[in-house]
């Protein structure tokens, strides 16, 4: 059927689908759990442009049956959508505060963050985690991180977050134990952003 993407012409998934939703959810959870610590995902799926291997590999990871999950108009094509819903089955959504996830690839156009779901007094894990295409992750304008999951501080280098970001993340911040997630990707690389993370120039 013209103009329609079928399963034959899909980017496949991981080559070993347990094994490698196993590599990436460790690699996550190391970066969410030390935050600013840049963490090279080792087993990586093909992916759709303008999908880096790192998104990808989150969203064979992360996403489900049970997570809808936001698309910017970077990451809205037939072969994203079509690769998201027949490997990872997750409903798409055009409302950012119905998703569970969103993938942004067009960093500088980051909708507000409270334009996606926070959680609530009740559920608060059930907040947006967003997953940020960056430029890099290991040189840019550096940042000074502090909070849970850091001794002291943490330093990290990153390009490509949009124009008053930092602003943003501390009006994000102060809601803890609300507030959204963010994971920044960059090639086959995570870097993780807990809403209790806060950030520093």
């Amino acid at each position: 059927m013209t103009g329609t993407v079928g399963s034959h012409d899909l980017d496949p998934g991981f080559a070993d689908p347990v094994f490698g939703s196993q590599s990436a959810f460790r690699g996550v959870l190391e970066a969410m759990s030390r935050p600013g610590r840049v963490v090279t995902l080792s087993c990586l799926p093909p992916a759709p442009e303008p999908l880096d291997p790192a998104t990808a590999a989150l969203a064979l990871t992360l996403l489900d049956f049970d997570t809808p999950l936001w698309l910017d108009q970077a990451a809205t094509s037939e072969a994203v959508t079509g690769y998201l819903k027949f490997h990872c089955g997750c409903p798409v959504t055009n409302e950012p505060g119905a998703a569970r996830f969103a993938i942004i690839a067009d960093a500088a156009k980051l909708p507000p963050l409270d334009a996606f779901d926070a959680g609530n007094d009740l559920y608060p894990d059930q907040s947006a985690t967003l997953i940020l295409q960056v430029k890099s992750v290991t040189g840019g304008p550096r940042l000074r991180l502090t909070g849970p999951g850091i001794k002291r501080d943490a330093r990290a280098s990153v390009d490509g977050l949009p124009a008053g970001f930092l602003d943003q993340w501390a009006r994000n911040r102060v809601l803890y134990p609300l507030g959204v997630d963010m994971i920044l990707t960059c090639g086959e690389a995570v870097l993780g952003l807990p809403r209790s993370t806060e950030l520093g120039g």
